[in-house]
């Protein structure tokens, strides 16, 4: 009506197609997706509504559902999509730098978190279940080569997780000094090493045992123990002490 008013003497209410209606309904919905999260959880979201959510943060103002079912189509699962490469995911219609940014920290802070979690409750890893049940969290989600010695006290709660090296396969080298100095610098009374194989394969390559062997060596003459070597693939571990292959102290 040319005087802007509905006959109700409302005010006029405009169309879906981008005006107020559009936006109210669009608000509305996230709404009611955050006051689901708070209720119910993620457990019973479906993966693109998981994300719909996460991108609400990141993109205030576009339709992140339509963004996320973009995602679900190139990339295939929420786990690929935020292991993706930011700039692969930049590229997807209404994504841009930042929120591809923000969807690639997710799995680092996941990481981070659990590391924290450990070294604020300091759980003794006494044992290969309770090892797993830290590592594995540790090692998701990484597309890179990583090498870890955990650094324990005498009662084998976690001083502090070492990060020695990362990289890609070829480029993942760790020399038995670094191990030392690391378990030095935190004062360790034992250690256990990790590396994760981004391949898949579970089995110890040969410069896995060598190196395992080296470290051992190194440690002697400092009377630091070495009480396992942790592979890590996918959610799947391989021990060395449960395999008998590291040397007797």
């Amino acid at each position: 009506m040319a005087n802007g008013r509905q006959p109700d003497g409302g005010p006029e209410r405009v169309s879906d197609s981008g005006g107020a209606c559009h936006k109210d309904l669009h608000a509305g919905h996230r709404t009611r997706l955050r006051q689901r999260f708070l209720r119910e959880g993620l457990e019973r979201f479906e993966p693109h509504q998981t994300l719909e959510l996460l991108l609400f943060y990141a993109l205030p103002r576009r339709d992140t559902n339509a963004i996320a079912h973009l995602l679900m189509q190139r990339f295939g699962s929420l786990s690929a999509i935020l292991e993706a490469d930011p700039k692969d995911l930049a590229q997807i219609e209404g994504m841009g730098e930042k929120a591809a940014t923000f969807l690639s920290l997710i799995p680092a802070l996941t990481r981070l978190y659990l590391q924290d979690r450990v070294l604020r409750d300091k759980p003794p890893l006494n044992n290969l279940e309770m090892t797993n049940n830290y590592l594995v969290p540790l090692m998701a989600g990484r597309t890179e080569e990583v090498f870890y010695v955990l650094c324990l006290d005498a009662r084998c709660r976690l001083i502090f997780p070492a990060l020695i090296t990362k990289g890609t396969v070829q480029e993942a080298y760790i020399h038995p000094r670094h191990v030392v100095e690391a378990a030095l610098r935190h004062k360790a009374s034992q250690v256990i090493l990790a590396h994760n194989h981004p391949s898949g394969s579970l089995l110890p390559s040969r410069e896995d045992r060598t190196l395992t062997q080296m470290i051992q060596q190194a440690m002697i003459p400092i009377g630091i123990n070495v009480l396992d070597h942790i592979i890590v693939a996918g959610n799947d571990t391989f021990s060395f002490a449960r395999n008998r292959m590291l040397e007797e102290p």
